[in-house]
């Protein structure tokens, strides 16, 4: 059966639904959790890639837009920290043996990843609905995690997005 399960979440109203539906999950089964964050690049709230492009008139303008960018991840970093920590604090309080981890990357590579790494039986993923060609041009990480897992996938659904 299933012992360790991870669970990849986001700070947003699925993020809260699919952590509700591991947490039951897990405490009827007595296993672990593992809460996954992935810090996307190509995410919408992903800092600009602005200030990577190379200004050779204005140096210091460069030097201040990295500043920028730079501390735009690490309050995104430090957001992500903090749910996750809030997720974890209700997991413990509910009895239920837990860890988090917070990583950089394709999210749906990551998600794979840290399921072979840490051996997990089950993922619990949650999917947005997105079908047609916003599926095609934002891709799917649910649909990535489902072909390529080590493991189990279990899928909680979010609201239907308007096509």
């Amino acid at each position: 059966m299933f012992q360790k399960i991870l669970v990849a979440i986001d700070n947003s109203a699925i993020g809260q639904h699919v952590f509700d539906e591991a947490l039951t999950l897990t405490q009827q089964i007595g296993g672990k959790l593992m809460l996954l964050h992935v810090l996307d690049p190509f995410d919408e709230r992903s800092p600009s890639s602005i200030a990577f492009q190379t200004n050779t008139l204005y140096p210091t303008f460069q030097a201040e837009a990295m500043n920028y960018y730079m501390g735009q991840w690490e309050v995104l970093k430090k957001e992500g920290i903090e749910f996750l920590r809030l997720f974890y604090e209700q997991a413990i309080a509910k009895g239920v043996a837990t860890e988090f981890s917070q990583n950089f990357g394709e999210p749906g590579r990551v998600i794979c990843e840290l399921a072979r790494n840490w051996q997990a039986d089950l993922i619990i993923v949650g999917r947005r609905g997105r079908r047609g060609l916003s599926e095609l041009f934002l891709g799917s990480v649910s649909n990535y995690v489902l072909h390529h897992a080590p493991c189990s996938v279990l899928t909680v659904q979010g609201p239907l997005a308007a096509q």
